[in-house]
C-alpha cells in the first residue's frame, strides 16, 4: 500500500510516497480502507522532530481517517466487514491507504456523513468540544476568547461557544480571516496580527476581561490569555505551537482567581483512561443534524501530503485541510 512517511526530520520536503506492507489487524484491531485523513498540527510537529510523542523516523504521520472496514480481528464483536467508520489512533498513521485500528478507537459514521466530514471529529471536534464542555463548562452569557478562530480547532470552538449561549471573541492573523470569523458566528474579531490583543479584549469587555479562553497558540500569547481572563475566569491551554517558552506574571491570575487548565488529548486518552466515543458520536450527529458545520477548507490527495502541510504552515487555511489516500494521485 502507498503511504506518505517521514524519512528524516525536516521541513515539507521530507515528506515522501512510499509503499508498505498492509497492516495486519490483531486479534482486537479492524483494517481500515482509508477514504479521507486528518492533517493536524501536531503532524507538523511530528514532521519536524518537534512533537513530544513523535518517535523516530520513519514515521506515517496522521492521527484520524474514515473510510470503510476491510477485515476485522477475531476477537472483533461490534464492527463489520464493510461498515463506513470514524477512527483514530491506529497503525501505521493516517497518511495511508489502510490503517489498523484498535476495536475501541472505531465509531460508526452515521448516514447523511461524508467522507471529509467524517475524518476531522476525533482532533478538531473533539478538542474543542471537551475544552469548552468538560473542562471550561461555558455558560450562557459568558464571554469566551477563543485564539487562532479560522484554525481546525477555533472554527469549531466558535460554533461551540455561540450553541452554548456565551459570546465570542475571535482572534485570527489577517483582516480577511476577521470576516470570515465573523460569518462564522463570532459577535467580534481581532487581528492579532496588527491590533493589541489584551487592549481590545478590555475594551470590548468593560476592563472586566473574559470567561473563558481558549489558547490554542501557546507561547508568548498564553501571558496574554491570562491577562484578559476575568475574575473567575477559566483558560484552557491545548497547544504551543509558537514552540517557545512562555513569560507570565502569577499576579495575572491568582488575584483574579483564575483556573487555568492543560488538555492533552493523546495523554488524556492513553494515561487519565478518556473514552471518546460516546462524544465522537454526539459530534457526528451534531454535524448530520446540522447543529455544528465542518470547514473543509480544501483537499488533498496522498502523492501531495508535502503540499498540505506547506499550506497549514503557511495558515493559509479557514478550517480543516484533508488528505484523501486512496484518491488516484
Amino acid at each position: 500500500m502507498r503511504v506518505a512517511r517521514v524519512e528524516e526530520f525536516g521541513g515539507p520536503e521530507v515528506l515522501w510516497v512510499a509503499e508498505e506492507p498492509r497492516p495486519e489487524p490483531g486479534e482486537n484491531e479492524v483494517l481500515i480502507e482509508l477514504h479521507s485523513a486528518g492533517v493536524n498540527r501536531a503532524d507538523v510537529l511530528t514532521r519536524s522532530g518537534r512533537y513530544h510523542a513523535a518517535g523516530q523516523p520513519p514515521i506515517v504521520p496522521g492521527f484520524e481517517g474514515s473510510g470503510v472496514v476491510r477485515e476485522v480481528g477475531a476477537s472483533v464483536t461490534g464492527v463489520s466487514v464493510g461498515e463506513r467508520v470514524i477512527a483514530f489512533g491506529g497503525r501505521p498513521g493516517f497518511y495511508a491507504e489502510y490503517v489498523a485500528v484498535p476495536e475501541v478507537h472505531v465509531v460508526a459514521m452515521p448516514d447523511g456523513l461524508d467522507d471529509d466530514s467524517a475524518a476531522v471529529p476525533p482532533v478538531a471536534l473533539l478538542t474543542a468540544f471537551y475544552c469548552l464542555r468538560r473542562l471550561a463548562r461555558v455558560e450562557p452569557g459568558e464571554t469566551v476568547l477563543v485564539w487562532a478562530a479560522a484554525s481546525g480547532v477555533g472554527d469549531v470552538a466558535v460554533q461551540l461557544a455561540k450553541a452554548a449561549g456565551a459570546q465570542v471573541i475571535a482572534t485570527v492573523g489577517s483582516d480577511e480571516k476577521v470576516a470570515w470569523a465573523l460569518e462564522n458566528g463570532a459577535d467580534h474579531g481581532i487581528n492579532h496580527s496588527s491590533e493589541n490583543v489584551v487592549d481590545r479584549v478590555l475594551e470590548l469587555s468593560g476592563e472586566a476581561g473574559v470567561e473563558v479562553v481558549l489558547d490554542t497558540v501557546g507561547g508568548a500569547r498564553f501571558g496574554e490569555s491570562l491577562k484578559v481572563a476575568g475574575h473567575g475566569g477559566r483558560v484552557v491551554s491545548l497547544a504551543n505551537v509558537a514552540l517557545e517558552g512562555s513569560e507570565i506574571d502569577t499576579r495575572d491570575f491568582y488575584p483574579k482567581n483564575v483556573t487555568i487548565y492543560g488538555f492533552q488529548i493523546t495523554n488524556l486518552m492513553q494515561r487519565l483512561g478518556y473514552d471518546p466515543r460516546e462524544d465522537l458520536l454526539e459530534l457526528a450527529n451534531l454535524v448530520v443534524d446540522g447543529g455544528l458545520k465542518v470547514h473543509v477548507d480544501r483537499t488533498f490527495p496522498l502523492s501531495e501530503a508535502a503540499e498540505a502541510h506547506r499550506y497549514l504552515e503557511e495558515r493559509r487555511n479557514r478550517g480543516k485541510i484533508v488528505l484523501r489516500p486512496t484518491e488516484g494521485g
